[in-house]
């Protein structure tokens, strides 16, 4: 009798959906594509289609499709959602060509447990990613971070700033190798980068007055060999760099850049092609995607600063501290550096790191406003014409 009486629960999914919810677990195998029709009730279909197979997701969809239309008499669209991640956006550029409505997700914005040992596998983020597809659909806010791909221009101009970085890297690396091979025989001085450095290396005697032994110089060789053919791209890779900013015209970012002292050609790049190319609503949105938003941990009476939360774009927040380093040096009178200045002198000259992200957010702020809308930083000096 007592259960007779009981109401009906209410569905803990909503079955009138308007459209088939599918959320795509991307591997390098398998993509496993969860599914949520209408007329289904709460259950989630899954399949398996193998990595790469357009057509076998796109004749899955179809099945879908029919099926749904089979159980209501209606047919429906698709709504389709996955995290940003190693396969880039071509996917989503393939749905949205077939009249697909497809969204990517930042994945560390996905909700899960708390617990030490949560369970993880791709069943459980398929119906995870449906979840918070229907919830973001519902209009419920800050359920999870929606990503803005690029176009392909945008993603394509991003090559250059980035080559030139992983060059620079595996060139300092060859020169510590060569450097090490030279002080494990007690050689130090010797500068790879200098123009003769060919003909220093034969000049060069061990610590116990050798000359190079025979397969010590081959490798110092065939280091030199792959030194120069990295210098060689770094310099093909800066002259498609100055092509780029001379197309530019003089009202967009990167050219209101370089106008700053300060600011050369390698970061004006980076900080548009990185960064401000995108449209932001305020600065919050800025300095969160920059990785630049505070962390506060607030609760009851314990409320102190876990720093900055690093959850953003690496690139344009590295490059952003290093360039706040060279705004105090070369814009001394400017607001940002004399407020960095004042800052550092009442902590006794202590905390400058602490300090310097500090001024990072605050440059990164102002040269979003001065290159959108044109508002000049005050204090700061411009390079002569």
């Amino acid at each position: 009798m007592l259960a007779a009486d009981r109401p009906h629960a209410p569905a803990a999914i909503r079955i009138d959906l308007g459209a088939i919810f599918v959320s795509m677990e991307l591997s390098k195998s398998t993509w496993l594509i969860t599914s949520l029709s209408p007329g289904a009730g709460e259950r989630m279909s899954k399949h398996v289609v193998r990595a790469g197979d357009v057509a076998g997701l796109l004749e899955r969809f179809a099945q879908l499709r029919a099926k749904a239309q089979a159980r209501t008499g209606q047919e429906f669209g698709f709504i389709v959602i996955q995290e940003a991640g190693l396969d880039g956006f071509w996917i989503h550029r393939v749905l949205e060509s077939e009249g697909i409505e497809s969204h990517v997700v930042d994945p560390a914005s996905i909700a899960t447990s708390r617990r030490r040992r949560r369970a993880k596998t791709d069943k459980i983020e398929g119906e995870a990613l449906v979840r918070a597809l229907l919830a973001y659909k519902r209009g419920e806010p800050r359920v999870c971070a929606m990503v803005r791909p690029p176009s392909v221009e945008e993603e394509d101009r991003r090559r250059i700033c980035r080559e030139r970085q992983v060059l620079i890297i595996e060139r300092t690396q060859h020169i510590n190798r060569i450097k090490g091979l030279l002080f494990t025989q007690g050689i130090t001085g010797y500068e790879p980068l200098r123009r003769d450095r060919r003909g220093r290396l034969s000049d060069l005697r061990t610590g116990d007055g050798r000359v190079l032994a025979a397969h010590v110089r081959s490798q110092i060789d065939r280091e030199l060999d792959r030194l120069e053919l990295i210098i060689e791209q770094i310099k093909a890779v800066e002259d498609e760099r100055a092509l780029l900013i001379a197309a530019q015209a003089d009202n967009t970012p990167a050219a209101m850049l370089l106008n700053l002292k300060g600011i050369g050609p390698e970061f004006a790049i980076i900080l548009y092609s990185e960064g401000l190319f995108r449209h932001f609503d305020n600065r919050r949105q800025l300095a969160a995607y920059a990785g630049l938003a505070p962390t506060p941990w607030q609760s009851g009476s314990i409320r102190h600063e876990q720093g900055v939360s690093k959850a953003g774009n690496a690139r344009l927040r590295t490059t952003m501290v290093e360039l706040s380093w060279l705004w105090v040096r070369y814009q001394p009178d400017s607001a940002l550096a004399r407020w960095f200045q004042e800052r550092v002198q009442h902590n006794g000259g202590r905390h400058k790191k602490p300090a310097i992200v500090a001024l990072a957010r605050k440059l990164l702020i102002a040269l979003w406003k001065y290159a959108t809308a044109g508002v000049v930083i005050e204090g700061a000096i411009m390079k002569a014409a």
